[in-house]
């Protein structure tokens, strides 16, 4: 996994629109044609709720962008429902021409900081608008999920959808503030609405990692592989031997997964806008190189950049 890194593609306080100029967080990534590479993320309003947008870019040099959006693609939820104060893209699908936007709902909490749930959004128009499937959530906490599920990676392969997800198995109060732990799932639906949760943990914690953030799954020569974020829980938002960075998984059947994490080292020849965290990855394929877009610093607030995976 020799991934040479490229840089930024976007910050959000240093770009030409007149109202993205807070984060940029949680890239997924759509080719809109051969020519055009739409990132959709979320960015804040003044009242720190996530909004949905996108920028549209050169596949080839996605740091070219040619298009900011001028509006959000949905609009938060009704007051009381799971998206209330933030959606966040997290996965995105094309199945007979019909897109399919995964997304994380987000409500603020009491006893702890904030629930999660997962939404869908669907588009008619090849990625332009977008409609929401319903007004609750396609997949949240339950009997045995009591904390939260979230950042979804959807596949449909086989005629069968396919999805990994982050669920929260519990908070800590570390250093006086609550933290969540959170690990990788797997699940699976027939028509990419109902889904059915097979219990079994594909990436799960160990000494060093306590959460394992928005996993990002592609398929060659018959081996999954899952790139995603990890973390400790203490002064990660501070400390950069703490903080997020890229890990690597394989598996032959999806289910079962092998961490590799020494095989993708993007902490090392770090720039300023990543000297932190690195997390929240996206890939696309285009004329045969594989590139991965990620966040940097603060979540989302230095912007995201990309690599390119060397052959």
């Amino acid at each position: 996994m020799n991934w040479e890194k490229k840089g930024l593609i976007f910050n959000p306080k240093k770009n030409n629109s007149n109202w993205i100029n807070h984060y940029a967080a949680l890239p997924v990534c759509y080719k809109i044609s051969e020519d055009i590479l739409r990132i959709y993320f979320s960015t804040r309003d003044i009242k720190g709720r996530s909004i949905p947008t996108y920028i549209d870019v050169n596949p080839e040099n996605p740091s070219e962008i040619y298009k900011i959006a001028d509006n959000p693609i949905l609009d938060l939820g009704f007051q009381g429902t799971f998206d209330d104060n933030g959606i966040m893209p997290s996965s995105i699908v094309n199945v007979n021409g019909i897109v399919y936007l995964y997304y994380i709902g987000w409500n603020p909490q009491i006893t702890v900081s904030y629930r999660l749930s997962i939404g869908l959004a669907i588009s008619r128009d090849g990625g332009n608008t977008f409609k929401k499937y319903s007004l609750g959530p396609i997949l949240d906490r339950d009997k045995d999920e009591p904390y939260f599920n979230t950042a979804p990676y959807v596949i449909f392969e086989n005629g069968l959808w396919k999805m990994w997800y982050v669920s929260c198995t519990g908070w800590k109060n570390v250093n006086n503030w609550p933290e969540p732990f959170y690990l990788i799932k797997y699940a699976e639906s027939n028509d990419g609405i109902n889904w059915t949760r097979k219990k079994n943990i594909c990436i799960d914690y160990d000494d060093f990692t306590h959460a394992i953030g928005k996993p990002c799954v592609y398929k060659t020569d018959d081996v999954y592989k899952m790139i995603y974020s990890f973390r400790n829980s203490v002064n990660y938002r501070i400390d950069a031997s703490k903080s997020y960075r890229i890990g690597y998984a394989e598996s032959n059947d999806g289910l079962n997964w092998v961490r590799m994490d020494k095989k993708i080292d993007f902490k090392n020849y770090v720039q300023d806008w990543e000297d932190i965290m690195q997390e929240y990855t996206t890939t696309y394929l285009h004329k045969g190189t594989r590139y991965l877009v990620y966040n940097g610093n603060g979540f989302g607030e230095s912007g995201f950049g990309y690599a390119v995976l060397k052959k």
